[in-house]
């Protein structure tokens, strides 16, 4: 079988797959061998880091991968955050950018939405308030 994805993980990184936490205690080389849901540790925001519109969407799209089992309520808070994000955002190419994440999110590659996200971090947001994050999302 020919892995469909390889990364190398450094002692005590932790990687999300599928909903578990997995950590390696040295130096280790993956490969998935099949579609699988995962996030690496250095692609995790942290709730405290979420302090954008952006950034809390992408809290939630994050929420939405590492906690499968809670997808109904993971799309319910990913939709309002999408709405509220979009209504704030004044960029035409970053509008456009988060149509390509509903429709990534929509089509359950959530890692892709989550790059797409990443991208549009340094975008110029309106002067709105943030919104609170979502809390019920755990991201480590």
């Amino acid at each position: 079988m020919t892995a469909k994805m390889r990364f190398s993980l450094k002692a005590g990184e932790r990687i999300f797959i599928n909903g578990a936490v997995l950590t390696v205690s040295q130096k280790v080389t993956l490969s998935l061998l099949n579609d699988a849901r995962f996030l690496l540790e250095s692609h995790v925001l942290q709730l405290a880091e979420a302090t954008t519109p952006m950034r809390q969407l992408y809290f939630v799209v994050q929420s939405l991968l590492i906690n499968p089992q809670e997808e109904e309520k993971g799309m319910i808070a990913f939709r309002n955050m999408l709405r509220g994000v979009s209504m704030v955002t004044t960029d035409e190419h970053a509008k456009s950018q988060l149509e390509r994440v509903e429709g990534f999110v929509t089509a359950g590659r959530t890692f892709e939405a989550l790059k797409v996200i990443r991208t549009l971090f340094e975008v110029p947001e309106s002067s709105a308030t943030p919104q609170p994050a979502i809390a019920s999302g755990k991201a480590a």
